[in-house]
């Protein structure tokens, strides 16, 4: 495979991998409304041909392989994650779809990565996440437990990919009008919920002003 690196070929500003979800198609939205240009990959494109438009490119992308994310990624500044599929046990989905990330964006030589997390492994106490509590459902700990296996992937990854995992409250209001505002805080429970809108735009903000890295944060209203 012939290396090409980001200057050869300038794609977009941002490539969101799991667009055809709702957050991922909030992050949309809020990039395009701030004038980014955007690649929305999803694994079947034409289940979202609606996401196709004025700046914003559609392309199939099977996140879970390495030389597809690097296909994809080539020639963008950043990417951002928000993905998911019922049809792969959590912890295999996503180590495989980090792993492939890891590797693809190095590929292609795309150095942020922006992830949405899920609550559940924010801590209550220093080292204690939530789905560490005896009371706590197993089928969600199972789930939670993948995100825990992504982020300690994250944490080994090399030092050249600048990651962040953005992690709202397990409220996660989707019909909520956005506020244009959030709090953050560190790898800890922040607050009890956030409209999907306001977690894009925290998404976007980190996106076009880099504050944290290599880390997981919380974000909440």
């Amino acid at each position: 495979m012939t290396s090409t690196t980001p200057r050869q070929q300038q794609r977009a500003d941002v490539i969101v991998y799991g667009a055809g979800g709702q957050v991922g198609r909030a992050v949309v939205t809020e990039a395009r409304r701030r004038g980014l240009t955007v690649t929305a990959a999803v694994r079947e494109p034409e289940r979202h041909a609606d996401l196709a438009a004025d700046g914003v490119t559609l392309v199939r992308c099977d996140v879970t392989d390495p030389a597809a994310v690097a296909a994809t990624a080539l020639g963008h500044r950043a990417a951002i994650a928000s993905v998911y599929t019922p049809d792969t046990p959590s912890g295999e989905f996503y180590r495989a779809a980090t792993t492939a990330l890891v590797t693809g964006l190095g590929r292609a030589g795309v150095p942020r990565l922006l992830s949405v997390g899920v609550a559940t492994t924010l801590q209550t106490a220093p080292g204690v996440a939530v789905h560490d509590d005896p009371d706590f459902p197993e089928a969600h700990r199972t789930f939670s437990l993948g995100h825990s296996a992504a982020l300690d992937l994250l944490h080994d990854s090399p030092s050249t990919l600048d990651w962040v995992v953005v992690t709202p409250p397990m409220d996660l209001d989707r019909t909520a009008p956005g506020t244009g505002r959030y709090r953050v805080g560190g790898p800890h429970v922040l607050g009890p919920r956030i409209a999907q809108a306001d977690l894009a735009v925290a998404l976007v903000d980190e996106l076009t002003t880099p504050t944290h890295h290599r880390e997981q944060i919380a974000v909440a209203e």
